[in-house]
């Protein structure tokens, strides 16, 4: 692999863990209202998987999915905007963290139900296998997700049909606050592809190169009309279900081994809405980040000099991020109206 696609994991998943700490930050000090769903831990698996897409593929995404729209392009400013509630976001402040959507990126937006992306994804699949076109649909959901109606009826028509789209599941072992044993009577969900004739296969998630080998090739395969592909990325979230969950169900224990392989060094284990500083996550352990810029020191793709650089670079895209939505007006109620009345007549597909 060459060096720029080396150091491109590493910033887009330093500007991740950054942007989501600033976001926490926000929350607690009552900037960003509602619900709040955080991704520290599990950044190896949006980069690697959208770095292997082509800017023809369409994305689907769950309602943790601020890294996904960062690491497809959507400027940092805007989705922060979003986050506040700000007329310039993503979604015009009237969205959200959950509701992230921009056309131009084909990022088809992230759904606050649960199980929800599947019907929609498929519907586009659909779409593109009608024009026959050589592009893809990426689906991301979690371990939770795959108990629900949808799933099943989903991956079978996409079977059946043979539809360009890649099922991404983020296995982080926690359906809200139910450990995976516990909701589901199959533990490794890839074998749950078998049961529609859907190739699928089981991958480190916490291995943002071998996240985007996998991803590359499976995306090669479903652009060429082979039909769907099943992807289960094994990773793990650091916080609770959201910043209203201190995730005290887990052992801490289970936090801590997580922690020394993960994908940013954190214990972030806490009952209060805080992360910690950077400090305190390297001496915490080797996460996915960690892991990642050791393995590039080693093959001459980074050094201290870069590492420092990308980390100073993502500090400054953040807090520019933040004072943007700060500055960003609140949407009006001609807005809210607009938005509403938008293709009440005329609905037209993407």
């Amino acid at each position: 692999m060459d060096r720029e696609r080396w150091r491109a994991f590493l910033y887009d998943m330093l500007l991740a863990r950054a942007f989501e700490e600033r976001a926490a930050q926000a929350y607690s000090e009552g900037q960003i209202a509602g619900f709040l769903h955080l991704y520290p831990g599990e950044e190896a698996v949006a980069v690697g998987v959208i770095q292997a897409a082509e800017p023809s593929d369409y994305i689907v995404s769950t309602y943790r999915e601020h890294v996904h729209a960062l690491v497809r392009g959507i400027p940092a400013r805007r989705v922060m905007a979003e986050l506040f509630g700000r007329k310039d976001g993503v979604s015009g402040g009237m969205g959200g963290s959950m509701h992230l959507f921009d056309r131009e990126r084909r990022f088809m937006g992230g759904y606050a139900i649960v199980g929800e992306t599947f019907p929609i994804a498929v519907g586009v699949a659909y779409a593109v296998a009608y024009r026959r076109l050589p592009e893809a649909v990426i689906c991301f959901f979690g371990d939770g997700a795959v108990n629900q109606g949808t799933f099943h009826e989903s991956l079978n028509m996409a079977g059946l049909w043979k539809l360009p789209v890649l099922f991404v599941c983020e296995n982080n072992h926690y359906q809200i606050g139910t450990e995976i044993h516990r909701h589901s009577a199959v533990v490794d969900l890839y074998r749950r592809a078998a049961a529609y004739n859907i190739p699928a296969e089981q991958v480190d998630g916490m291995d943002v190169v071998a996240v985007y080998e996998a991803s590359r090739k499976a995306l090669e395969r479903v652009r060429a009309g082979e039909g769907p592909y099943f992807i289960e990325f094994e990773t793990y979230r650091y916080r609770g279900h959201s910043m209203a969950d201190p995730g005290v169900y887990r052992p801490p224990a289970e936090v801590n081994a997580f922690a020394a392989h993960d994908p940013v060094a954190a214990a972030i284990r806490a009952a209060e809405f805080r992360y910690p500083p950077r400090e305190e996550l390297e001496a915490a352990g080797a996460d996915s980040i960690s892991r990642h810029t050791r393995r590039g020191f080693a093959h001459g793709h980074l050094d201290e000099e870069t590492v420092e650089a990308m980390r100073k670079q993502v500090e400054t895209v953040v807090a520019d991020a933040v004072a943007f939505a700060q500055a960003s007006p609140e949407p009006t109620m001609e807005d809210a109206w607009a938005a509403f009345l938008a293709n009440r007549r005329d609905e037209t597909l993407l």
